[in-house]
């Protein structure tokens, strides 16, 4: 009998409280989770496993490199495959942020503030879904 690999999730965000909070709800939704606070470290894990991941989970506002810059470096890296979703979860919620990020072809956009870690994981699980059809 083979058992079914587990979904792969990075979650990226410099504040560890949240971090935390999402990592325990995805785990618990049985994905297997890698977490950055360190954007720079995201990056390098990306660029040899991004392919490996499901869904990224990516802050806008962080020391280092900001979430602009990582999306520019997995884009230009092409370090994730098409089937990868890629949700931005920041607080940055003007529409201008909104349109930036959706200049790297991201799959979705949540603001922190208004969504609780069980709507995350429903809205990145029904992405996912979606990018299977």
């Amino acid at each position: 009998m083979t058992q079914e690999k587990k979904q792969k999730v990075c979650i990226i965000d410099d504040d560890v409280f949240l971090l935390d909070m999402y990592n325990i709800k995805f785990q618990q939704a049985g994905f297997e989770t890698t977490c950055f606070t360190d954007s720079t470290l995201a990056i390098d894990d990306l660029r040899v496993h991004g392919d490996d991941y499901t869904a990224v989970l990516l802050d806008l506002v962080m020391p280092q490199k900001d979430g602009y810059e990582v999306l520019r470096e997995i884009r230009e890296g092409n370090f994730c495959s098409d089937k990868t979703v890629i949700v931005v979860l920041s607080n940055q919620g003007q529409e201008r942020d909104v349109e930036r990020a959706e200049e790297y072809g991201i799959s979705g956009y949540l603001v922190k503030a208004n969504t609780l870690p069980s709507e995350v994981l429903e809205y990145v699980k029904k992405l996912i879904e979606k990018k299977k059809k």
